[in-house]
């Protein structure tokens, strides 16, 4: 599983989405992936994944199915999306 954070850098919410994504990091030790929309990369994402609003947080599957996901503003709590940036284990 990994979680992905679809946001503009030139928006309103911009200042919110870097706190969260630092505060994500610094409480769990993990990161989030960030993607631009406006980027080919982006677009390919977001409308594979019918994501319309801003800022966006994804938590997709290894095959890329969407597990959960929040959308605009005010952001989720970090615990709501830690579940979903675990490591992959490995089963024996």
């Amino acid at each position: 599983m990994k979680v992905v954070c679809v946001w503009k850098e030139e928006s309103d919410y911009a200042r919110e989405v870097m706190d969260f994504l630092r505060d994500f990091e610094i409480r769990t030790g993990k990161t989030i992936e960030s993607i631009d929309p406006d980027t080919i990369e982006g677009e390919l994402f977001v409308r594979s994944r019918d994501i319309l609003e801003y800022p966006a947080i994804v938590a997709v599957d290894d095959s890329g199915k969407v597990l959960q996901h929040w959308t605009g503003t005010p952001l989720p709590h970090i615990d709501e999306v830690s579940y979903y940036a675990q490591e992959k284990t490995i089963e024996m």
